[in-house]
């Protein structure tokens, strides 16, 4: 039997379609957003991150010496800081750990390799207010979860030390769309459709080959990286994309988690609020981060923020 209560998100995206226009479709993931609540308890910060747009948010949990930097969804042409902020402000809630996340450029107006160039930016920003990598959490849901995979690959290209892990929500890692599950789940993932997916992507690429590396990680060399999580929903047309790339990451001898939620469509945890699947899975994903992070810190100072 199916989770009632994604049956519950299926109806409200059914009654909130895609629009045609990209200013409405921005509007209308902004508004997925804004339908819920940040906890009275939530510090929020703006931030300028190496002249990206960035925002904290810390709970009184956080430790201050451990940071998440977060990269939203949104297929490169939309998403932000709105439309992700309360979900950001759980997964640091659940880490113990503030949180960073950007307001990367988006496509049309600015292609790749844009955002990855503000990824690189924000990640090297964190290091120069002190904090260290091994301190430090990537992470990133769909466009934002292979933006978060592109960063690594592009800095350990660079030589710069590496992140502690990097958590990444249905990631979209294959910007040429050649996994199964695109057509196999594409009557039950009422989020997303490669129609629209091949749109954004030639949007984001502006020309460039579908499998750039630094556009589409799935074709990424990945050793090297960090221990990874990877959660996709099983009713995902992205499912495959996250399959394939936890193959790839233990081929190239990284370590690497995949857990499959049953019955949950593409960016489930955006609706955590209603979902006890989203609220189960922000607690994996933020035991696995803090696990991962180092916590005997208590003997360093603290980053100025």
């Amino acid at each position: 039997m199916a989770d009632p209560q994604i049956e519950i998100i299926r109806s409200l995206l059914a009654s909130r379609p895609r629009p045609a226009a990209l200013a409405e479709r921005r509007e209308r993931l902004d508004a997925f957003g804004t339908r819920y609540t940040v906890p009275a308890d939530v510090q929020i910060d703006s931030e300028v991150a190496n002249g990206v747009a960035a925002e904290w948010t810390i709970t009184p949990e956080a430790d201050p010496t451990r940071v998440v930097m977060f990269l939203h969804g949104g297929a490169y042409i939309s998403g932000s800081l709105v439309s992700h902020r309360h979900l950001v402000a759980q997964v640091g809630r659940e880490a113990r750990a503030r949180t960073l996340a950007l307001d990367y450029r988006l496509a049309p107006e600015h292609p790749f390799p844009a955002a990855l160039e503000d990824a690189v930016a924000g990640y090297r920003f964190l290091l120069s207010r002190g904090y260290e990598p091994a301190h430090i959490a990537l992470a990133g849901e769909s466009a934002g979860g292979g933006l978060a995979l592109a960063a690594l690959v592009s800095l350990r290209d660079m030589g710069v030390e590496l992140p502690a892990c990097i958590w990444c929500s249905s990631p979209w890692t294959d910007l040429e769309m050649s996994g199964q599950t695109m057509t196999t789940k594409a009557s039950v993932d009422p989020l997303i459709q490669k129609p629209y997916l091949l749109e954004a992507a030639a949007a984001y690429l502006h020309g460039a080959d579908a499998r750039t590396p630094l556009a589409s990680p799935l074709y990424a060399d990945l050793a090297g990286l960090p221990p990874m999580l990877v959660q996709a929903g099983t009713a995902e047309t992205l499912l495959d994309d996250s399959i394939r790339l936890a193959r790839q990451a233990a081929e190239a001898n990284v370590r690497v988690t995949l857990e499959a939620w049953p019955d949950m469509i593409h960016a489930w945890t955006l609706f955590y609020q209603q979902l006890d699947a989203g609220r189960r899975s922000l607690a994996s994903a933020g035991a696995f981060i803090g696990s991962m992070l180092n916590r005997d810190s208590t003997s360093l100072q603290s980053p100025i923020v």
